[in-house]
């Protein structure tokens, strides 16, 4: 049985939409694969996320591909239901997925990598030829230092750990960070009935509401688009620059949504005085719950293999594959590609080429061969 094997093929960390997509494809090309994930079921980063979350892309653009989820063809699924079509995806392709194992240390000896887990059953140690990391990215809250200093009468949560408004105090609630999470947890929390001050600058908004007919039609040009703004070009690594550190422009909510619930705006919290958040003008804001939607980083800290990462703990890579550590890759990355490459659609043309890559190295031929399919 799988779950008593240690020696692999090609080993993936994490089955979220890189993990799985990764998988489907090296079981497509008959590698021995197992995809090691610490939650309890396929599907659970997405359920971790605020409930009203859902995505921009409608469900053509959204589904893996052969297994379309089924709504409407303009439909965006919810989070929710994003996790429940993940899982499914992962039984009716029967992906190999040892759930309830952490991957603690990933290193290399003796020519192989070496995964040291902690299971359900306790700690252990796989090993692999190959290693896919697809995982690691979002994890780590980014709040601003001073957020320490606040009163410990006000309830601070990050974006990362919201899940509804009952886990706001009650009272005013403070939404720092106006930007697309910012401003959905900011509507909920004003229509549960909490006065609510939204901080942060305008990031812009789209022209059109992203749930019509003219929004589903910009939206599809826009994703062609993306697709095709990759690194390969120099608008496609000028872009990739200019997003490092910006989230995008208001999609779903729109300014006009914000005044009609009667959700103040302020501009950036600055600091703290006599415990209380202050923004740029030198007011200070009451609240008893303040929300930080203030961004996220990778963790990648279980990874410990010389040249893996930079100084700044990123991957070194070049389009998913490691520069130094020859067998290492990554799928999942932001602009690992293209624009698009944080989409399904653009993790599994990420993922094709990692597995094209890492498989050309094999000294025994594979079960089974797709037919060849260009890299872009």
């Amino acid at each position: 049985m799988i779950q008593d094997r240690l020696e692999f093929e090609v080993a993936v960390v994490g089955a979220g939409p890189a993990g799985l997509l990764v998988a489907r494809r090296l079981q497509q090309e008959g590698a021995d694969v197992i995809v090691l994930d610490a939650h309890a079921r396929v599907g659970d980063s997405w359920r971790e996320r605020y409930g009203s979350l859902r995505l921009f892309s409608p469900g053509w653009a959204s589904s893996p591909p052969d297994f379309p989820l089924p709504i409407g063809m303009r439909e965006c699924p919810s989070a929710e239901r994003m996790a429940d079509h993940l899982e499914a995806y992962a039984e009716r392709f029967a992906l190999p997925v040892r759930l309830g194992t952490r991957v603690q240390r990933l290193s290399r000896e003796e020519g192989r990598f070496v995964l040291d887990v902690q299971g359900l059953d306790g700690p252990g140690r796989l090993s692999a030829d190959r290693v896919v990391v697809a995982a690691g990215a979002h994890r780590r809250p980014v709040r601003p230092p001073f957020a320490s200093r606040l009163s410990q009468s006000v309830r601070q949560l990050h974006s990362l750990e919201y899940h509804d408004p009952e886990d706001l105090a009650p009272g005013p609630v403070l939404v720092v960070g106006a930007g697309n999470s910012g401003t959905d947890i900011a509507l909920e929390a004003a229509a549960a009935g909490h006065p609510t001050v939204l901080a942060g600058r305008h990031p812009g908004q789209t022209p059109v509401r992203i749930d019509t007919v003219p929004g589903f039609v910009v939206g599809a040009a826009i994703l062609g688009v993306l697709r095709h703004l990759t690194v390969a070009t120099p608008f496609g690594r000028a872009a990739k620059r200019r997003q490092a550190g910006h989230g995008l422009p208001l999609i779903r909510n729109k300014v006009a949504d914000l005044e009609a619930a009667g959700i103040r705006r302020t501009g950036r919290i600055v600091g703290v005085e006599d415990g209380l958040p202050v923004d740029a003008d030198g007011g200070r804001v009451e609240a008893s719950t303040i929300v930080w939607c203030t961004g996220s980083r990778g963790d990648l800290s279980f990874l410990d293999v010389d040249g893996a990462l930079d100084d700044d703990a990123e991957p070194r890579h070049t389009r998913g594959i490691a520069d130094a550590v020859p067998g290492l890759a990554f799928v999942g990355l932001d602009f690992q590609f293209s624009a698009a490459s944080s989409t399904i659609q653009g993790m599994d043309r990420d993922a094709r080429y990692v597995v094209r890559r890492l498989l050309a190295t094999r000294t025994a031929a594979p079960a089974r061969r797709l037919a060849p399919q260009p890299l872009t």
